[in-house]
């Protein structure tokens, strides 16, 4: 028998982001969720090694990446419409949970539990984590937009940068200061500053 779990997953690339707004580059949910992975990853291990908290990176990681993957059924419904409302949230969050739970259906029943648990992770530190990449992922995709001239996100660069603040996440506080102004580099400037990893950069919108 044939189990179609990840060959749906392969077709992520073919859901793009940003419905609303004009890209000079575009993003699909594959993209992003590679990006949110690698940036859960470094906040579980910035709360882990530099904090020295209890974190688990393997876990946060696999949650991230997967964070997105019930929009192979909904689609990436534009945030504006996803949060209009208490009803409207909380009615997408079921047909959220209603795709994680049809792509599990797709897997042989003896590796359902495992996906099952990555699909819809409840533990309070890992979904912190992983909402923290989601959110810095946007903001980073604000920044190279506007680094482009694309003055579209200049409202959501500010959204963004307020929502990730608000998170009041010393692991996310930590990449903002040291890790998010290099973004705005260019290919010369972040060569330039991996001779001298020590520099201090700002940050300006």
């Amino acid at each position: 028998m044939s189990y179609p779990f990840f060959a749906y997953l392969s077709r992520m690339k073919y859901i793009g982001r940003w419905g609303l707004m004009r890209c000079t580059v575009s993003e699909n949910i594959q993209e992003h969720s590679h990006m949110v992975a690698v940036l859960a990853h470094a906040l579980a291990v910035i709360r882990r090694d530099h904090f020295h908290r209890d974190a688990d990176p393997g876990r946060v990681t696999a949650a991230a990446l997967y964070h997105d993957a019930p929009e192979i059924f909904t689609g990436d419904l534009p945030t504006p419409v996803k949060y209009a409302n208490n009803a409207i949230r909380d009615a997408y969050k079921a047909v959220e949970q209603n795709a994680a739970d049809r792509l599990c259906a797709m897997l042989p029943p003896s590796l359902r539990p495992a996906f099952t648990n990555v699909l819809s992770e409840t533990e309070p530190e890992v979904v912190e984590l992983v909402k923290g990449a989601d959110k810095l992922s946007a903001y980073i995709k604000c920044l190279e937009e506007l680094k482009a001239g694309n003055r579209e996100f200049q409202s959501a660069a500010r959204q963004t940068r307020t929502a990730l603040e608000a998170l009041c996440l010393p692991e996310v506080d930590y990449f903002l200061e040291h890790f998010l102004p290099a973004f705005q580099l260019t290919l010369d400037e972040l060569e330039e500053e991996a001779q001298e990893p020590d520099q201090q950069l700002s940050i300006t919108l």
